[in-house]
Order: structure tokens, then sequence, then C-alpha cells
């Protein structure tokens, strides 16, 4: 992926630095949990946004309260540098250059989201954040959070690897930021209140769907706009989606699939929407709510 050298988003809220511990185990519940089974939770929410604890749960991991928050960094601190932190800053930049012609182009205003760097556990308005969620974005305050040792635990224990493949993740959050300033996820989660489980999953799916497919319209505009992509990147993006999707997450926990407990899509769903937006560039394409066929 081309990216070195172009704009850095000013949205990026630093609070790493803040002490904590690595990926040797998590402690949750007062038990011990090993690298492997903390992956595969960790994967869970990174692509799917998956509460961990209900993937731990499956695989004998227990659940428990979040751990205390750690002390947020200085904001006066200087900017780091290091290139993990540049391609955060420029890949959130891309974003930002992609989505505010579009809802301009609509007659709206985009109004970025902040992504917030940070190690182990950080404060948010929709709780306390830890590493075990892996990204997510939370839009009571419109921040996306990202923990970047994440990205090199996929690599080691999944081979998922590729710069790419971690900007397509970025942009999926994006995406959910996108649907929030829409009214779209608010709509979802009013009609998941008078909902079964079943449909509630439902719904679900069609929103994380209807995100990756957002993804693709960003990759689609971006690369259009910088020449980002190199040869291989798509497919890297792809064949992350493709080894971890519900369907593959649930036959590797528990030997078995139950398409009704699906809440993010299956691996070829993922695939296929998030293909439909990079080839297309086009967000009328994006409505998983209004098609029979996911």
């Amino acid at each position: 992926m081309r990216w070195e050298g172009d704009r850095e988003s000013e949205n990026v809220e630093d609070r790493r630095g803040g002490g904590g511990g690595g990926f040797g185990g998590f402690g949750l519940g007062g038990r011990s949990i090993g690298l492997g089974t903390v992956a595969i939770a960790l994967v869970a929410s990174f692509f799917f946004g998956v509460d961990p604890r209900v993937v731990l749960s499956l695989l004998g991991g227990g659940g428990g309260p979040a751990p205390q928050v750690a002390q947020q960094r200085d904001p006066n601190a200087p900017q780091a540098t290091d290139r993990e932190s540049r391609f955060v800053r420029t890949v959130l930049g891309y974003t930002e250059d992609v989505w505010t012609p579009l809802f301009r182009a609509q007659g709206a205003t985009y109004r970025p989201p902040t992504l917030v760097l940070f190690n182990d556990y950080t404060q948010t308005a929709c709780g306390a954040g830890n590493s075990a969620t892996g990204p997510f974005y939370c839009p009571a305050d419109q921040n996306v959070y990202i923990d970047l040792s994440f990205f090199r635990l996929m690599q080691q224990r999944f081979n998922v690897g590729g710069e790419f493949a971690q900007a397509y993740v970025i942009a999926h959050e994006v995406g959910h930021h996108v649907q929030n300033l829409l009214g779209i996820s608010s709509q979802v989660h009013k009609a998941q209140q008078g909902a079964s489980e079943t449909e509630g999953n439902a719904l679900s799916v069609r929103l994380e769907l209807q995100a990756d497919c957002l993804a693709g319209v960003w990759a689609y505009h971006a690369n259009q706009k910088e020449a980002i992509l190199e040869s291989g990147d798509v497919e890297t993006a792809l064949a992350a989606a493709t080894a971890i999707g519900d369907d593959a997450l649930q036959k590797q926990s528990r030997g078995v699939v139950v398409p009704d407990s699906f809440t993010h899509g299956s691996s070829a769903q993922r695939v296929r929407w998030f293909r439909r937006g990079i080839d297309s560039g086009d967000v009328q394409q994006c409505n998983t709510f209004d098609t029979r066929q996911l």
C-alpha cells in the first residue's frame, strides 16, 4: 500500500504509554487465559465487533468485569513519529478526504471522528475500553479506538498482514461513524429493542455488512485520488475477511455453525459487500437493508 508522504490527519489522540502488560495471557473473571484463546477472541472483535467475553465463554475462557482503566497519556506530550502512528494518521486522513466531499455532494457536512490510540486500557463514553475488544467505534463520543498491538498479534497468530488489510479495518470502523452520522445506527438499535434475538442478530449483520461496503467505497475513492493500492492489496483484505467470518469462527470455537446467531455475517458475505463497495465506489450500492440476498 502506498501512503508515505501523504497528509496526516490531526484528529488522532495518542493515549499510549500508560503502562500495562503484554499478551502473554489475560485474567478475566479470575481465570488465566492463554494466548491462543485470547487471539481467537480478539480476531472476533477486531473483524466483527464481537464482544470477546462471548467468544471466550464459548472457548471456556470465562468472562468478567472490565479491568481497571489505565491512566491516560499527557495530552501535551509530543506527537509520536513511529511508522505505525504515521500510517494510522495517514489512513484517517484518507477517510476524511473521501467522506467530506461525498457528504458535501449530498448537501451534508461530514464531521470526522477522533481516532484514539491506546495501550491496554482506556476510558470511553461507552465504558472502559481494553485491548481485548480490538478496534471499536463508540457512537456516544464518536471516537474510533485502536490498540496497535492487535495488528501485530493478527499477523503473528493468523498470518493476516499487510497495511491495506489494516487500513480496511480502520475504514470499517469509520464506516460505523458514517452510519452514525446518517442516523442508520440509531434506527437499527431502535428496531432491535422490540425484536427477538434472531431478528436483532439479523439487523446487526446488515449493519456490519454495510460498514464493510462503506469501507470498500472508501478504498475506491482513496485509490482514485491517491493511487494507494498496490498489487495484492485488495486480495490481502479479502483474505482476512475470508479467513475470519462468523461461520469460520463458530466452526473453530465449537465445531458447528449456527447462522441464526450470526451478528456480522459469513466470510462470503463480508467479501461480497466489501467487493461491492470497492468495485462501484457508490454509497447507494451499500443498502444492505433493502435486499433479500446478502
